[in-house]
């Protein structure tokens, strides 16, 4: 009898496909309720591999009943498949309920994991910006003001890790959950509420919760004299610091009690002062000169706040050094000068103050032991400011210790994790110490956190320049809004991609619009295009023009390619950098 003879006799055809099909049928159901009650994956690995072998076992079965000469299934085997089907729903009934015990371990594995590498300190608190319910949608500053008020108070208690302004009211009217709030600022409290003010009268809601779950800790509500508000923001901080237990009301070190009122209590001061407060945190010129405008008001209300003045001192050196040049940059400078020495006359111990006037040192006088001392000093009255840990950092870098620059700046970003500007620095300095990859996501967050910005687009892009991310590098840079920085992006990407007219023509739009205030940049161009005779003249020219850009020097990934030519030891000499750094060049 041939082999294909005896394989019809015993119908071997019939019962493959059979099986195939009962199979087929069978992954496709387990497939939707896996689906449906969110089965893990390897329920149906386990079901393929034991159709697997169960095709196998139903051939033998199907050989063995031709061989009787009957299709008839006894009641052994009967048994048989009984037994092998519990055994099957067992191990399957097993899977089913992993997600409930192995994935569940797995997952509070990936949780204690996760919260581990967050490290989300027990005592800290985000206070998120109160809502306003009053008619008058313009009385957001106030309910702001409050706000911040509420952080700056929380921030003198040592211990206590507060975030920022900045990072905290970009949760305004977010659809997070507390949970979620609290992992992306990485604390584990929220102070939330909501003002109304009508009339005479304001009424404030507050209350502290836990951001892990959720719940509340502890509520109040205020009913005050608009006049008495003040003392409402001090009621209100004390209620919370003691929920957070009295041991958190210890100060510091050399840290002093800062305060951002005016003295006079003028709430229009305050207001105004709150105005420049919001403005003075986005990204662009605009928004910078809306700052100053509103501090001016500030100070006019009040002479002698000098928060106010500290705050138009850092907003008029911030301006002249990224956006002005020339007349436009000097006048800036000259207007930061007399508000920062304002400020400092007022109030010697004002953290702030003290800020200012290193941002002066820096980047007008390049002075930059100075400008260490006063950060230095910022850091030694508000520990908790994230401005002054964030300045301690910057001047690091300067010097050439981008690891140092590195861990201050992160400290910085762990009290104001929303801050775009300090991630801009954090890429750099980042990619300075050759960590590329962590520099490019770095980067990619700040813009992503304020999109449509100008400045930060260029960090990316600088970052993709090293990495050798050409095309990737070219669309960062057609992000920069048109003007300054989009002209500085563009020239330094297309020296490195094919197009050398369109590198050439990018220069040379560079060197016309923004000779004087892009001096630096330029040289930085010229690095590119391994041409160090026109890189050291622009750098000369950066000197003689008083470019912040300097300040780059011992962390440029470009120029550092030349510094071992005599001419860049001699530069540093000149401007009062050490020549030794440990950053790395671009190859």
């Amino acid at each position: 009898m041939s082999f294909v003879t005896r394989l019809k006799e015993r119908k071997l055809v019939q019962w493959a496909v059979a099986y195939v099909a009962f199979a087929f049928a069978l992954l496709q159901g387990v497939d939707i309720v896996a689906q449906r009650f969110a089965w893990p994956d390897q329920v149906e690995k386990l079901l393929i591999v034991a159709l697997a072998i169960g095709f196998f076992v139903a051939l033998v079965l199907a050989w063995y009943h031709g061989e009787r000469g009957a299709q008839r299934v006894s009641g052994t085997e009967l048994l048989i498949l009984a037994l092998l089907l519990a055994i099957g729903g067992g191990l399957l009934w097993r899977f089913v309920r992993m997600p409930s015990t192995t994935t569940a371990a797995a997952t509070t594995a990936s949780d204690t994991s996760s919260q581990a590498k967050i490290a989300i300190p027990a005592k800290s608190i985000a206070v998120l910006p109160l809502n306003n319910e009053s008619e008058d949608k313009d009385q957001e500053y106030f309910s702001d003001g409050l706000s911040e008020d509420l952080i700056n108070a929380l921030s003198q208690f040592a211990g206590l890790k507060v975030i920022s302004r900045n990072s905290s009211f970009q949760f305004r009217d977010s659809r997070d959950d507390s949970r979620t709030i609290g992992e992306k600022l990485g604390v584990a409290h929220l102070l939330e509420g909501s003002v109304r003010h009508a009339g005479d009268m304001v009424r404030i809601s507050a209350e502290l919760v836990n951001a892990v779950d959720g719940s509340t800790l502890w509520s109040q509500r205020y009913d005050r004299p608009y006049k008495d508000l003040f003392a409402l923001q001090d009621d209100i901080t004390q209620a919370v610091a003691g929920e957070l237990k009295a041991k958190l009301l210890e100060t510091a070190g050399a840290a002093i009690a800062q305060s951002e009122r005016p003295p006079s209590e003028d709430l229009a001061a305050w207001n105004a002062y709150s105005r420049g407060r919001f403005y003075a945190l986005l990204v662009d010129p605009e928004d910078s000169r809306k700052a100053i405008d509103s501090y001016q008001q500030a100070v006019a209300l009040d002479p002698h706040y000098a928060s106010a003045f500290a705050g138009l001192a850092s907003n008029w050196a911030r301006l002249g050094a990224t956006f002005l040049s020339g007349n436009e940059q000097r006048q800036a400078f000259s207007e930061a000068r007399a508000a920062a020495d304002q400020a400092l006359q007022l109030d010697p111990n004002l953290a702030r103050a003290h800020f200012s006037r290193g941002l002066l040192l820096q980047w007008a006088d390049f002075d930059w032991a100075g400008a260490q001392a006063e950060y230095r000093r910022a850091v030694e009255l508000a520990p908790n400011d994230s401005l002054s840990t964030f300045g301690m950092g910057h001047v690091s870098g300067v010097l050439g210790h981008p690891q140092q620059a590195i861990a201050s700046i992160r400290q910085s970003i762990a009290i104001d994790p929303r801050n775009a500007a300090s991630g801009y620095w954090l890429a750099w300095y980042l990619a300075a110490a050759d960590h590329m990859e962590d520099a490019e996501k770095t980067a990619r967050a700040a813009v992503a956190l304020m999109p449509g910005k100008p400045f930060l687009p260029t960090g990316l892009a600088i970052v993709q320049i090293q990495r050798g991310e050409i095309k990737a590098a070219l669309a960062s840079a057609q992000l920069e809004p048109p003007g300054l920085w989009h002209d500085i992006a563009l020239a330094l990407v297309l020296q490195v991609a094919d197009d050398r007219a369109a590198a050439d023509a990018a220069l040379k739009t560079l060197i016309t619009n923004s000779a004087d205030g892009s001096a630096y940049q330029i040289a930085e161009v010229f690095a590119l295009r391994k041409d160090p005779d026109s890189l050291f003249k622009w750098l000369d020219r950066a000197w003689d023009t008083r470019d912040s850009g300097i300040g780059r020097l011992l962390t440029d990934p470009f120029i550092l390619r030349y510094r071992n030519d005599p001419r860049f030891a001699a530069f540093c000499g000149k401007v009062g950098l050490p020549t030794a750094t440990e950053a790395k060049a671009m190859l």
